[in-house]
């Protein structure tokens, strides 16, 4: 079988307190969809999102915990609506995450903030009127970019 090249079926946050956070993800309303020792996989759309204990993440790559770091990735949820994005964007904070930025109007033509849980990993959450959402909440880029000829 043959699949296409440009997907991600798995993303994998390491983690210093995998209750922790498994508790902050469970609180902003997400379920585990399997767990065992040592890591939790959440059930997304198409994809599953991991936590994984930083140390043993680190040993599964063959590294130093040290190495791992968070590095400089944002995840992010697309919304229809600028009240979506400050519901999501509240109950993150109030689930114990860190508000980076709050939503607001931005310079593309959106309205984002952003927020990190508690290891550090940030999340943006938007409105892009640029890219209609479908039903479900799936993001699919337009043909073509606004303003193109």
């Amino acid at each position: 079988m043959s699949y296409p090249k440009q997907r991600v079926t798995l993303i994998t946050l390491g983690v210093a307190d995998l209750p922790r956070a498994r508790a902050f993800y469970e609180a902003l309303g997400w379920q585990v969809a399997q767990a065992q020792e040592g890591v939790a996989f959440f059930q997304m759309q198409g994809q599953v999102l991991a936590l994984f204990g930083r140390e043993d993440l680190a040993a599964d790559q063959g590294r130093s915990a040290a190495e791992l770091g968070t590095g400089a990735v944002t995840l992010a949820q697309n919304f229809d609506t600028e009240a979506d994005v400050d519901a999501a964007f509240a109950a993150a904070v109030a689930a114990g995450g860190t508000a980076l930025k709050p939503p607001e109007k931005v310079f593309w033509g959106g309205y984002s903030g952003y927020w990190a849980d508690p290891d550090g990993h940030v999340w943006e959450v938007a409105v892009n009127p640029f890219w209609p959402l479908t039903e479900d909440g799936a993001l699919t880029l337009p043909a073509e970019p606004p303003g193109a000829p």
